[in-house]
């Protein structure tokens, strides 16, 4: 080889050495507060305890709504593209446009000098074999729908339902879980990408915990109905569920009897808690391959999810809702130079992820693209978030706005306003919005969601809904 050649030649190697490889694990509908490491005792998941361990914590990652019943593709699109929830909304159904112009976030990090891998839910409104190097079973937003897993279980009769029956489909159709036939795509990814000189972009997306909730009965067997802890802001009914667009009818909302009963939320959590389990197993498989790959010491690993979902809290299921347990999302970072065992209690959107992955890619953020990258808060060279006011949305029926640890959520169709002070109440079970107290809060922080939504191309009118 001649002597420039061989230069250029090194010099292209030593830049892919320095930049590090990205392994994105995704889950789907986990909640916030379903991980043994933040207290919880009635769950196991010791691989994502051992992220926890190995990396920092974001305490405080959300996702900015909807506007749709199928949440996770407003917050995909929203990943995807970069764009925020209303912006995500104007191009979702032209989104095979945004892949031609080459700016989805795969694409831009194969501009950046990555080799990039996709398996899993994908639920975006164009070709992910097209967006990606490599892609593995790609599937459709969640099994096939299992008619005998709603409505249940009812306390006068049998329950219909067997979440290790594999003859019932859903997670088991193909005869592997999907859980596990990710992980195994991942460990695949891993071999092929040792033979390419070029860093990895893995996005790894299961399924789980997405209902229908089906898990090998070893995992259900870890879980008697005894172990499971009730959500202490339980209710057998939201009081405005209908108008928030949570009734019974809801497909997430159907999955529990209402009103809702002790048996039915211990029933539901029990087999949640067992596909999470489950998960974690298969997350414990892929960070080990990873160690035994040698490509470890430089890879970052992100595990979060697209929302949170209730489960039993506020007498809801779902996650077409804007308390906690529904919009946020566990949010562990793991790499070279990130703080072990660390937390960072700063607001953050799930989707800042996107930024991130550039920021170590060397990649320039599109103008378009509306989140963050996290490396600032992650090396200290930024103390607070960059979202004082945290938006949420979902359809035309709910707005919310947190700040300075309170928050306001608005029921647009019922006229009514809901104020929490999450500092003192997390659980949100103390509504203040009528206490004469608090109403210069309600005030300060109403005006605030104005602001957002008018910043956000938000078309609901706040105002003249609660003009009165």
């Amino acid at each position: 080889m001649k002597p420039l050649l061989l230069f250029l030649a090194l010099a292209a190697s030593c830049v892919h050495a320095a930049r590090p490889n990205i392994l994105l694990l995704f889950a789907d509908d986990h909640c916030h507060e379903a991980v043994r490491a933040f207290g919880r005792t009635d769950i196991d998941t010791p691989n994502l305890d051992r992220l926890a361990a190995s990396g920092t914590t974001f305490t405080r990652a959300s996702n900015m709504g909807s506007w749709s019943g199928a949440v996770c593709v407003a917050s995909r699109t929203m990943l995807i593209t970069g764009r925020s929830v209303w912006d995500a909304n104007k191009v979702y159904n032209k989104t095979d446009a945004e892949r031609a112009a080459g700016v989805l976030w795969p694409q831009l990090m194969k501009k950046a000098g990555y080799r990039t891998y996709m398996t899993g839910k994908w639920h975006i409104q164009t070709d992910a074999t097209k967006c990606f190097d490599v892609t593995r079973n790609v599937r459709a937003g969640m099994p096939k729908t299992v008619p005998a897993s709603y409505n249940r279980p009812l306390q006068d009769m049998h329950d219909p339902w067997s979440p290790f029956d594999r003859s019932l489909g859903g997670f088991w159709e193909g005869g592997t879980h999907w859980s596990e036939v990710v992980a195994n795509d991942a460990l695949g990814f891993f071999k092929e990408a040792q033979k390419s000189d070029e860093p990895f972009f893995i996005y790894a997306a299961f399924n789980a915990p997405h209902d229908p909730r089906q898990a090998p009965k070893e995992f259900l067997d870890r879980y008697p109905l005894e172990r499971i802890a009730m959500p202490e802001n339980f209710l057998p009914e939201y009081p405005h569920k209908d108008a928030i667009g949570c009734s019974h009818k809801l497909r997430d909302e159907n999955l529990a009897p209402m009103p809702r009963t002790e048996l039915a939320v211990k029933t539901h959590r029990r087999e949640y808690y067992a596909l999470i389990t489950h998960l974690d197993q298969q997350i414990g498989r892929i960070l080990d391959e990873l160690d035994a790959s040698g490509r470890a010491d430089n890879t970052w690993i992100f595990f979060t999810a697209d929302h949170g979902l209730a489960v039993g809290h506020h007498g809801l299921f779902g996650k077409q809702n804007l308390y906690e347990h529904s919009v946020r999302v566990p949010f562990f970072v793991a790499g070279p130079g990130v703080a072990k065992g660390a937390k960072i209690d700063e607001a953050i959107y799930l989707q800042d992820v996107m930024a991130t992955a550039l920021d170590l890619a060397g990649a320039e953020k599109p103008p378009h693209v509306f989140f963050n990258s996290l490396r600032p808060l992650l090396e200290g060279r930024q103390k607070q978030t960059s979202y004082p006011s945290v938006y949420g949305a979902y359809l035309d029926l709910q707005r919310s706005v947190t700040r300075d640890g309170w928050k306001l959520i608005a029921y647009p169709k019922a006229g009514v306003l809901r104020l929490y002070h999450l500092a003192e109440d997390p659980e949100e079970m103390k509504d203040l919005a009528a206490s004469p107290a608090h109403a210069a809060k309600r005030q300060e922080l109403f005006q605030e969601l104005v602001r957002l939504s008018s910043g956000m191309g938000d078309q609901l009118d706040l105002k003249a809904t609660f003009a009165n």
